[in-house]
């Protein structure tokens, strides 16, 4: 990509012929305009032309997987080959399939829950006998599935959606056909075969399985082998060649060229990456046809994807509005600090930072001894709601209030607790001293009864 091939800000719409831009800067002139003034910031740098660091860790590969080893297995050599972090892939497939797998390196691996569910597109080569036509017909539409009895899922009723369903080629002497089918993500192909085979009551088995497409990257987009991804990669260790990496590795804008863009300001592009809203203020460029919880891109000037965001207004709310938050952020890909902060530049926050430095302030901005008296008046404190004197006033008389209520209620249960423990005491002590003379008459009683009968 030359360096003429980037977004720069004018008063009037640029008048531009970007249909051979790459990647999401494609068809730039046809997104709708809300403003062309803007000022770029040098920071971030086109897809392409990424240094080869950054290249790896923001790109993926589209590999032809081979039979026979697991979808794991290839993802975690090609992690061993390049010595990144981080790999994923976009669907999985059978040992026995080959194909399409798109495995993402390290920052691109963000992208793959969205490209999972993505659809996809295989060959099958089937063994089966007799006219086919009118059960291919039959066999397109929302289908009734359970996977195979060797599986990696739990074998439960599903529903998935096979958009085209058509034979390719058909050998009669062999009775094997060769089809192309084009079904939603997580489609058992086997077991379509087992159904085709029952609509014609003479058993269907599935011979070869091909995946051709999946999402919007197909086989003839860069395809490439595990021979090339190690031949790049020692090329590069040996030769310093870094070319043949750069044609086996595709930036992870690639994968999302399918989906509607937004156009941000060099400004909003930081913030957004530490999780700010995406507000109007900030939009450059939209496309059209953009309707509520649709999935969009948001991309800087450079062509570089920002995250992944759900609208929140149509296009047509976007142009006649002022304010508002356009989407809301799915996942954001950009790393942060690629583009420069642009908030905290204020006297106040400037003062700040250099109260820290001076150790006027300890490292997370909060007072301590070396702290001057001058800076509680300047410095508002977000976090901490501020009363003023007569709330805090008001306050203390409520508190005052409530104590004396408290005391008042408090006070006759007390005393009357107290008054009922006195006079249980009372009573008990005359009781006691009653008896006491009871008991000695008694005594006495005995003695002289005793004395008399002597």
């Amino acid at each position: 990509m030359s360096e003429e091939n980037w977004i720069k800000p004018s008063e009037k719409p640029p008048k531009l012929k970007t249909s051979e831009w790459p990647l999401l800067l494609k068809d730039y002139e046809r997104l709708n305009s809300r403003s062309n003034h803007f000022t770029p910031i040098v920071a971030g740098s086109s897809p392409l032309n990424r240094n080869i660091k950054d290249y790896i860790s923001a790109g993926f590969i589209n590999l032809d997987k081979p039979a026979n080893p697991s979808s794991h297995e290839v993802v975690s050599w090609i992690k061993r080959i390049l010595r990144v972090p981080k790999t994923g892939h976009s669907g999985t497939l059978d040992p026995k399939v080959s194909g399409c797998l798109i495995v993402c390196i390290d920052r691109a691996t963000r992208l793959v829950k969205s490209q999972q569910s993505a659809g996809k597109e295989y060959v099958y080569f089937m063994l089966f006998c007799f006219c086919l036509l009118l059960a291919l017909e039959r066999l397109t539409g929302a289908l009734f599935q359970r996977p195979p009895l060797i599986s990696a899922v739990k074998r439960q009723l599903r529903i998935r959606t096979v958009y085209e369903n058509k034979l390719l080629e058909y050998d009669e002497e062999r009775n094997m056909g060769v089809f192309i089918v084009k079904c939603e993500a997580g489609t058992y192909v086997r077991t379509l075969c087992v159904h085709l085979g029952y609509i014609l009551g003479v058993g269907g088995v599935m011979q070869e399985l091909r995946r051709i497409r999946s999402g919007h990257t197909s086989e003839k987009d860069n395809m490439v082998t595990m021979h090339d991804v190690m031949d790049a990669q020692w090329l590069y260790d040996n030769c310093q060649d870094e070319s043949y990496l750069r044609y086996v590795i595709s930036p992870l804008e690639k994968l999302l060229v399918g989906m509607k863009r937004i156009v941000v300001k060099d400004s909003a592009v930081n913030a957004i990456c530490y999780g700010a809203k995406i507000l109007l203020p900030g939009i450059l460029k939209y496309e059209s046809g953009i309707e509520l919880n649709d999935d969009v891109v948001v991309m800087s000037t450079k062509g570089e994807a920002v995250c992944l965001g759900i609208a929140l207004m149509t296009s047509s709310t976007i142009a006649g509005c002022d304010h508002g938050v356009v989407a809301k952020i799915k996942r954001v890909i950009m790393e942060r600090d690629v583009y420069p902060r642009r908030w905290c530049l204020g006297p106040v926050a400037m003062k700040k930072k250099q109260m820290i430095k001076a150790g006027l302030l300890d490292e997370f901005g909060k007072p301590n001894e070396r702290t001057p008296s001058d800076w509680h008046k300047i410095y508002i404190n977000p976090n901490v709601k501020e009363t003023s004197e007569s709330e805090n006033a008001e306050n203390e008389k409520d508190k005052r209030n409530d104590d004396e209520e408290e005391d008042d209620g408090n006070q006759p249960a007390k005393k009357m607790k107290i008054e009922t423990l006195q006079t249980v005491q009372n009573d008990s002590d005359d009781e006691a001293q009653i008896e006491i003379p009871e008991k000695k008459k008694k005594k006495k009683k005995k003695k002289e009864k005793a004395l008399e009968n002597e």
